[in-house]
Protein backbone atom coordinates (compact mmCIF):
# COMPACT_ATOMS: atom_id res chain seq x y z
CA UNK A 1 0.00 0.00 0.00
CA UNK A 2 0.91 3.65 0.40
CA UNK A 3 3.55 3.26 3.16
CA UNK A 4 5.38 0.63 1.10
CA UNK A 5 5.41 2.90 -1.94
CA UNK A 6 6.62 5.89 0.05
CA UNK A 7 9.46 3.95 1.64
CA UNK A 8 10.45 2.62 -1.78
CA UNK A 9 11.21 6.26 -2.64
CA UNK A 10 13.45 6.54 0.43
CA UNK A 11 15.49 3.65 -0.96
CA UNK A 12 15.36 4.47 -4.68
CA UNK A 13 15.95 8.22 -4.38
CA UNK A 14 17.45 8.69 -0.93
CA UNK A 15 19.68 5.65 -0.75
CA UNK A 16 18.20 4.49 2.56
CA UNK A 17 18.60 0.72 2.85
CA UNK A 18 15.29 -1.19 2.91
CA UNK A 19 16.13 -2.85 6.23
CA UNK A 20 16.05 0.59 7.88
CA UNK A 21 12.47 1.25 6.73
CA UNK A 22 9.28 -0.09 8.29
CA UNK A 23 5.93 0.48 6.53
CA UNK A 24 3.05 0.76 9.00
CA UNK A 25 -0.69 1.13 8.44
CA UNK A 26 -2.69 2.20 11.49
CA UNK A 27 -6.22 0.86 11.12
CA UNK A 28 -8.70 2.78 13.26
CA UNK A 29 -11.81 1.46 11.54
CA UNK A 30 -14.04 2.97 8.87
CA UNK A 31 -17.38 4.77 8.64
CA UNK A 32 -17.94 3.42 5.13
CA UNK A 33 -20.96 1.13 5.49
CA UNK A 34 -20.31 -0.53 2.14
CA UNK A 35 -16.87 -1.64 3.30
CA UNK A 36 -18.13 -2.72 6.71
CA UNK A 37 -20.65 -5.01 5.00
CA UNK A 38 -18.23 -6.33 2.38
CA UNK A 39 -17.28 -9.93 3.17
CA UNK A 40 -13.90 -9.43 1.49
CA UNK A 41 -12.97 -6.30 3.46
CA UNK A 42 -9.75 -7.02 5.34
CA UNK A 43 -9.76 -3.90 7.51
CA UNK A 44 -10.98 -3.50 11.08
CA UNK A 45 -14.77 -3.94 11.10
CA UNK A 46 -15.78 -1.10 13.37
CA UNK A 47 -16.61 2.60 13.21
CA UNK A 48 -13.58 4.89 13.12
CA UNK A 49 -11.96 5.62 16.45
CA UNK A 50 -12.01 9.32 17.30
CA UNK A 51 -11.28 11.65 20.18
CA UNK A 52 -9.58 10.21 23.25
CA UNK A 53 -9.55 6.64 21.90
CA UNK A 54 -7.76 7.78 18.73
CA UNK A 55 -5.29 9.95 20.66
CA UNK A 56 -4.41 7.13 23.06
CA UNK A 57 -3.81 4.66 20.22
CA UNK A 58 -1.49 7.08 18.40
CA UNK A 59 0.35 7.90 21.62
CA UNK A 60 0.86 4.21 22.34
CA UNK A 61 2.27 3.77 18.84
CA UNK A 62 4.58 6.80 19.06
CA UNK A 63 5.86 5.69 22.46
CA UNK A 64 6.52 2.14 21.25
CA UNK A 65 8.34 3.32 18.12
CA UNK A 66 10.73 5.41 20.16
CA UNK A 67 11.29 2.70 22.76
CA UNK A 68 12.05 0.08 20.11
CA UNK A 69 14.05 2.11 17.58
CA UNK A 70 15.62 4.90 19.59
CA UNK A 71 15.59 8.68 19.81
CA UNK A 72 16.54 9.24 16.17
CA UNK A 73 13.81 7.18 14.53
CA UNK A 74 11.89 9.23 11.95
CA UNK A 75 8.11 8.87 11.80
CA UNK A 76 6.54 10.04 8.54
CA UNK A 77 2.82 10.76 8.71
CA UNK A 78 1.09 10.11 5.39
CA UNK A 79 -2.51 10.82 4.34
CA UNK A 80 -3.79 11.76 7.80
CA UNK A 81 -6.93 13.91 7.76
CA UNK A 82 -5.92 17.55 8.20
CA UNK A 83 -7.59 17.98 11.60
CA UNK A 84 -5.40 15.12 12.88
CA UNK A 85 -2.31 15.90 10.82
CA UNK A 86 -1.63 19.34 12.28
CA UNK A 87 -2.38 18.23 15.84
CA UNK A 88 -0.02 15.24 15.59
CA UNK A 89 2.81 17.37 14.22
CA UNK A 90 2.36 19.94 16.97
CA UNK A 91 2.05 17.31 19.69
CA UNK A 92 5.13 15.25 18.82
CA UNK A 93 7.48 17.81 17.22
CA UNK A 94 9.26 18.40 20.53
CA UNK A 95 9.64 14.74 21.51
CA UNK A 96 10.04 12.82 18.23
CA UNK A 97 11.48 13.25 14.75
CA UNK A 98 8.25 13.66 12.78
CA UNK A 99 7.50 14.61 9.20
CA UNK A 100 4.21 15.00 7.37
CA UNK A 101 4.56 14.56 3.62
CA UNK A 102 1.27 16.27 2.75
CA UNK A 103 2.15 19.38 4.78
CA UNK A 104 5.95 19.59 4.77
CA UNK A 105 6.98 17.47 1.79
CA UNK A 106 4.78 19.35 -0.67
CA UNK A 107 5.87 22.65 0.86
CA UNK A 108 9.57 21.83 0.38
CA UNK A 109 9.10 21.05 -3.31
CA UNK A 110 7.04 24.20 -3.93
CA UNK A 111 9.53 26.43 -2.11
CA UNK A 112 12.30 24.97 -4.27
CA UNK A 113 10.20 25.74 -7.35
CA UNK A 114 9.64 29.32 -6.22
CA UNK A 115 13.35 29.86 -5.59
CA UNK A 116 14.04 28.54 -9.09
CA UNK A 117 11.36 30.84 -10.55
CA UNK A 118 13.02 33.84 -8.92
CA UNK A 119 16.01 33.30 -11.21
CA UNK A 120 13.70 34.26 -14.09
CA UNK A 121 11.52 36.96 -12.54
CA UNK A 122 14.29 38.31 -10.28
CA UNK A 123 13.83 39.74 -6.81
CA UNK A 124 13.53 37.94 -3.49
CA UNK A 125 10.69 36.04 -1.83
CA UNK A 126 10.01 38.97 0.47
CA UNK A 127 9.16 41.18 -2.53
CA UNK A 128 6.34 38.90 -3.66
CA UNK A 129 2.70 38.63 -2.64
CA UNK A 130 1.18 35.15 -2.56
CA UNK A 131 -2.39 33.98 -3.12
CA UNK A 132 -3.43 30.36 -2.63
CA UNK A 133 -6.49 28.55 -3.88
CA UNK A 134 -6.94 25.87 -1.22
CA UNK A 135 -6.38 26.10 2.52
CA UNK A 136 -5.93 22.49 3.54
CA UNK A 137 -2.78 20.63 4.56
CA UNK A 138 -0.89 21.42 1.35
CA UNK A 139 -1.92 25.07 1.05
CA UNK A 140 -1.29 26.05 4.66
CA UNK A 141 1.87 23.93 4.79
CA UNK A 142 3.35 25.68 1.75
CA UNK A 143 2.26 29.08 3.05
CA UNK A 144 3.92 28.48 6.41
CA UNK A 145 7.22 27.36 4.87
CA UNK A 146 7.27 30.43 2.61
CA UNK A 147 6.62 32.65 5.62
CA UNK A 148 9.37 30.90 7.58
CA UNK A 149 11.86 31.30 4.73
CA UNK A 150 11.06 35.00 4.31
CA UNK A 151 11.35 35.46 8.08
CA UNK A 152 14.76 33.78 8.01
CA UNK A 153 15.99 35.80 5.03
CA UNK A 154 14.83 39.18 6.32
CA UNK A 155 15.01 38.68 10.09
CA UNK A 156 11.34 39.67 10.26
CA UNK A 157 8.88 38.18 12.79
CA UNK A 158 6.86 35.29 11.39
CA UNK A 159 3.60 37.06 12.21
CA UNK A 160 4.64 39.86 9.85
CA UNK A 161 5.77 37.68 6.95
CA UNK A 162 2.45 35.81 7.03
CA UNK A 163 0.65 39.05 6.20
CA UNK A 164 1.90 38.92 2.61
CA UNK A 165 0.30 35.51 2.08
CA UNK A 166 -3.43 35.11 1.40
CA UNK A 167 -5.57 32.00 1.09
CA UNK A 168 -8.90 31.30 -0.61
CA UNK A 169 -11.00 28.29 0.33
CA UNK A 170 -14.46 27.08 -0.70
CA UNK A 171 -16.09 30.01 1.11
CA UNK A 172 -13.84 32.67 -0.38
CA UNK A 173 -10.91 34.73 0.83
CA UNK A 174 -9.86 33.89 4.39
CA UNK A 175 -10.29 37.12 6.32
CA UNK A 176 -10.48 38.14 9.96
CA UNK A 177 -14.29 38.44 9.94
CA UNK A 178 -14.41 34.65 9.41
CA UNK A 179 -12.07 33.89 12.33
CA UNK A 180 -14.65 32.21 14.58
CA UNK A 181 -15.63 29.66 11.92
CA UNK A 182 -12.11 28.70 10.83
CA UNK A 183 -10.18 25.56 11.76
CA UNK A 184 -7.22 26.37 13.99
CA UNK A 185 -4.57 25.86 11.30
CA UNK A 186 -6.26 28.41 9.02
CA UNK A 187 -6.51 31.19 11.60
CA UNK A 188 -2.95 32.58 11.13
CA UNK A 189 -3.96 33.44 7.54
CA UNK A 190 -7.10 35.41 8.40
CA UNK A 191 -6.04 38.98 7.59
CA UNK A 192 -7.97 42.23 7.68
CA UNK A 193 -9.87 42.60 4.41
CA UNK A 194 -13.42 42.79 3.17
CA UNK A 195 -14.97 39.41 2.24
CA UNK A 196 -14.28 38.23 -1.32
CA UNK A 197 -16.14 35.21 -2.69
CA UNK A 198 -14.62 34.45 -6.09
CA UNK A 199 -10.98 33.66 -6.90
CA UNK A 200 -10.78 36.11 -9.80
CA UNK A 201 -12.02 38.91 -7.55
CA UNK A 202 -9.45 37.94 -4.93
CA UNK A 203 -6.72 38.17 -7.58
CA UNK A 204 -7.89 41.65 -8.60
CA UNK A 205 -8.13 42.80 -4.98
CA UNK A 206 -5.00 41.25 -3.44
CA UNK A 207 -2.87 41.76 -6.59
CA UNK A 208 -0.60 38.75 -6.02
CA UNK A 209 2.60 38.15 -7.93
CA UNK A 210 2.37 34.41 -7.20
CA UNK A 211 -0.76 32.25 -7.55
CA UNK A 212 -0.67 28.70 -6.18
CA UNK A 213 -3.43 26.12 -6.56
CA UNK A 214 -3.77 23.38 -3.94
CA UNK A 215 -7.51 22.75 -4.12
CA UNK A 216 -9.35 19.57 -5.00
CA UNK A 217 -11.69 21.54 -7.25
CA UNK A 218 -10.79 21.41 -10.93
CA UNK A 219 -11.07 24.04 -13.69
CA UNK A 220 -10.69 26.95 -11.27
CA UNK A 221 -7.64 28.60 -12.84
CA UNK A 222 -9.80 29.91 -15.65
CA UNK A 223 -8.73 32.08 -18.57
CA UNK A 224 -10.14 35.06 -16.66
CA UNK A 225 -8.00 34.27 -13.61
CA UNK A 226 -4.83 33.83 -15.68
CA UNK A 227 -5.53 37.03 -17.62
CA UNK A 228 -6.04 38.90 -14.34
CA UNK A 229 -2.64 37.69 -13.12
CA UNK A 230 -1.04 38.68 -16.43
CA UNK A 231 -2.56 42.15 -16.28
CA UNK A 232 -1.00 42.71 -12.86
CA UNK A 233 2.43 41.21 -13.51
CA UNK A 234 4.86 41.20 -16.41
CA UNK A 235 5.84 37.63 -15.50
CA UNK A 236 3.37 36.14 -13.00
CA UNK A 237 4.28 32.93 -11.22
CA UNK A 238 1.38 30.47 -11.44
CA UNK A 239 1.69 27.00 -9.90
CA UNK A 240 -1.33 24.81 -10.65
CA UNK A 241 -0.72 21.98 -8.19
CA UNK A 242 -4.27 20.79 -7.57
CA UNK A 243 -5.15 17.15 -8.11
CA UNK A 244 -8.93 17.21 -8.60
CA UNK A 245 -9.30 13.66 -9.91
CA UNK A 246 -10.32 10.62 -7.90
CA UNK A 247 -7.35 8.60 -9.12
Amino acid sequence: GIPVGKLALYTALGGVRPSACLPVTIDVGTNNEKLLNDEFYIGLRQKRATGQEYAELLHEFMTAVKQNYGEKVLVQFEDFANHNAFELLAKYASTHLVFNDDIQGTASVVLAGLLAALKLVKGSLSEHRFLFLGAGEAGTGIAELIALEVSKQTNTPLEETRKNIWLVNSKGLIVSSRLDSLQHFKKPWAHEHEPVRELVDAVKSIKPTVLIGTSGVGRTFTKEVVEAMASLNERPIILALSNPTSQ
